[in-house]
């Protein structure tokens, strides 16, 4: 079970990762670092907007940057993005177990069924 300040990590992660552009630079950053400018090239916005996109994914902690002469690189904190991971793999787990038991269920139902139709004919 995740304590507070992890719940709350949790929930500014998905907060981060709630944005479509966000969820595109941290795939993206998923391949490599990249700097600031390179990231920016493929959508159509300002420079200051993914900037700001940056800095929730930031706080968030899914990515860290660090400025090198006069380039702001990014890159990807994959211990953030394997913990929100972790989260869905359990909460799947649990549906796959549920789903499982239906398919069992209706597996029987529908053998039962065929036995009787069996029946019918004989």
């Amino acid at each position: 079970m995740l304590n507070n300040q992890g719940e709350a990590d949790l929930d500014a992660v998905f907060h981060a990762l709630a944005d479509p552009t966000r969820r595109a630079i941290v795939s993206r950053l998923c391949e490599s670092p990249a700097p600031v400018s390179e990231l920016a090239k493929p959508f159509a916005m300002s420079l200051p907007a993914i900037v700001q996109h940056l800095q929730v994914l930031e706080r968030s902690g899914l990515v860290r940057s660090e400025k090198i002469g006069r380039v702001r690189s990014c890159s990807v904190v994959p211990a953030v993005v394997r913990s929100a991971e972790a989260w869905l793999g359990l909460r799947r787990t649990g549906a796959e177990r549920r789903l499982d038991r239906l398919g069992k269920f209706l597996e029987g139902s529908n053998e039962e069924s065929n036995e009787g139709s069996t029946q019918l004919k004989e």
